[in-house]
Parts: structure tokens; C-alpha cells; sequence
């Protein structure tokens, strides 16, 4: 057994202690490699995030729903006011109006959302069904992630700028994606 002794982390090369985590490394712009890292986190973020929403609905008793088809019914049960399909694309950001129909028919399908027709407008709304489904999605929501989370204040007013900063790039990779279209 040989005795090693360990190493300092300040006796490694500053450039090797400091680089960044990311996925595309052909990707990192030397005007900021924090961008990439960005976009790594919010791969890994984001695949995580559809992950939980699909297992969350499943373990409220609704099985086999793409994470889209879970943000559809909770948004359309946000403030149990009905919504009209260019409204939810709008507010989710989804450019593919077929992608939220497509949800929307599974989930009529399912009995946890009903159109209703005024006119020539068509407006969803979650059904009594699909309210108990979201209220069961909120109670293991709160037992398996904010119970894990365990937030302080000053961890909640970390969160809030992370979102409010996720707000912020959105838009900017909104005008970026507008920018590309038109090259």
C-alpha cells in the first residue's frame, strides 16, 4: 500500500479547477463560456423537469402523459378560467399549435378537459375529473419536491432571480432564434 497524500485543489492548474461543465465544448464562445454552461444546466434541468411532471401525473393516477400533456392540463386549470388554444401557445411559448392540440385531444380524451364552443371560438377548461387530478399532482408535488427542497427566505429569493433571469434569456433567445430564421 503505497501512501498518497492528497492533492490541494489550489495545486491544480487554475484553468482545470475553473473549467466549464459543458456539453458541446465546440460551443464555448471565449466572450462567455458561462452560456454554455447555461445551456448544459438547462438540458439537464429540463430533461429532470419533464421527467418529475410525467412520474408526479402518473402517481396522481394519470399514466402514460408526455410532460407536455401535463403542463397543458395544469395550465389549463390555472385560475379556472377557459383558455383558448392560440392563448395556451402563447403563454407556454410553443410555436406548434398542433403539439398543444394534439395534448388537448388526448386529454378530452381522457375526460380531464372539455371544449366548449361559443361561436366560432373553441375554449377548454380542466373538467371536475381533471381539477381532482391536479390537486393530487399538488399534494405529491409538495410531499416529494418543496418538502425536499427545504427552502429558507434567502433560498426562495434565489429561485425567484433564477426565474425571473430564465424570463430574461427566453426572450433573448427568442430575438436569437427571429435573428436565425431570417439569415
Amino acid at each position: 500500500m503505497t501512501n498518497k497524500r492528497p492533492v490541494k485543489v489550489s495545486a491544480l492548474p487554475a484553468q482545470a479547477a475553473q473549467a466549464p461543465i459543458v456539453s458541446s465544448a465546440h460551443l464555448v464562445s471565449p466572450r462567455s463560456a458561462e452560456m454554455s454552461e447555461f445551456e448544459f444546466g438547462l438540458i439537464v434541468a429540463g430533461n429532470a423537469f419533464e421527467r418529475w411532471v410525467a412520474h408526479c401525473m402518473s402517481a396522481a393516477g394519470l399514466k402514460d402523459l408526455m410532460p407536455l400533456d401535463v403542463l397543458v392540463l395544469h395550465h389549463v386549470t390555472h385560475r379556472a378560467r377557459d383558455k383558448r388554444l392560440a392563448d395556451i401557445c402563447f403563454i407556454m411559448n410553443v410555436e406548434d399549435t398542433h403539439l398543444i392540440n394534439y395534448s388537448l385531444k388526448k386529454l378530452q380524451n381522457l375526460a380531464v378537459v372539455a371544449s366548449h364552443k361559443n361561436g366560432k371560438e373553441v375554449t377548454y377548461a380542466a373538467t371536475d375529473l381533471g381539477r381532482q387530478y391536479v390537486e393530487r399532482y399538488r399534494a405529491i408535488r409538495e410531499s416529494c419536491l418543496i418538502n425536499a427542497l427545504n427552502a429558507d427566505d434567502a433560498l426562495n429569493r434565489d429561485i425567484g432571480e433564477l426565474a425571473r433571469l430564465l424570463r430574461l434569456l427566453s426572450g433573448i433567445y427568442d430575438q436569437a432564434a427571429r435573428s436565425a430564421a431570417s439569415l
